[in-house]
């Protein structure tokens, strides 16, 4: 039986949210740009035999709700952090993939106390490569070597992202992370794909160094959506990292 979903409202912008597992522990995925929460069944049953984990839509992306006007990367963040604060999970390990790596160094950033630690898989955006035809060619060229599972489920996402996706994109590409990763000071796990085309390497190295206290891990044989088809390495560093700080 699937989980409920639920909404949770905060000043106009509404995310949906479904939980899974039990435990201490909470891990919060974060999905990218123009995907949702689905996409990341295979990493939910991983750590849910570990933890609760509980698995977010962003306002206008999956099930959410478009709010009135595209949220900027740091609004998207302050929603999730008033649902974390509402509900004051335990332990929580915020974990963002792509896109949602900026909305977790956000929440990090801009309030504290509602994270333990932090994943980011993928990061983006590259100050250096800050243009839309050059991240979508390489988003594209990433998802060409993935298997079908995350064709299917990357491009049903990115219809349900509505007409608001460019919007969205531009809102992505405005947010500048390497100004807010110095001020995160809780532990942060950077997470690439070995194959990763959008998240390079130089670009990860220097995420891990901007963090006060960022260590940087790469999956093996694995592109930018790892977390999405065969997780099981992607999970197995991040509950190694939660266990260790």
């Amino acid at each position: 039986m699937a989980p409920l979903a639920q909404r949770f409202t905060w000043r106009g912008a509404t995310i949906v949210t479904d939980q899974h597992g039990s435990g201490p522990r909470t891990f919060v995925l974060v999905h990218g740009i123009g995907m949702g929460r689905s996409v990341f069944a295979d990493l939910i049953r991983q750590l849910a035999s570990h933890a609760r984990v509980i698995a977010i839509d962003l306002p206008g992306y999956g099930e959410a709700p478009e709010p009135p006007l595209t949220l900027t990367v740091e609004r998207n963040a302050d929603v999730v952090a008033a649902f974390l604060e509402t509900h004051r999970f335990s332990d929580v390990t915020l974990v963002g993939h792509s896109m949602g790596t900026q909305v977790a160094i956000e929440v990090a950033a801009r309030h504290p106390s509602t994270v333990r630690r932090i994943v980011l898989a993928g990061p983006t955006v590259d100050p250096r490569e800050r243009r839309a035809p050059l991240l979508i060619g390489r988003l594209v060229q990433d998802i060409a070597i993935e298997r079908p599972v995350v064709w299917a489920r990357g491009a049903r996402e990115y219809l349900r992202a509505g007409p608001n996706l460019r919007a969205k994109f531009r809102a992505m590409l405005r947010h500048r992370p390497e100004d807010t990763l110095p001020r995160v000071t809780v532990p942060a796990l950077v997470l690439r794909g070995e194959l990763d085309l959008v998240a390079r390497a130089d670009w990860c190295a220097e995420v891990a160094r901007l963090l006060p206290d960022g260590t940087f891990v790469e999956v093996p044989d694995h592109g930018h959506e790892t977390m999405i088809r065969d997780a099981a390495p992607a999970a197995a560093a991040i509950t190694a990292f939660a266990a260790s700080r």
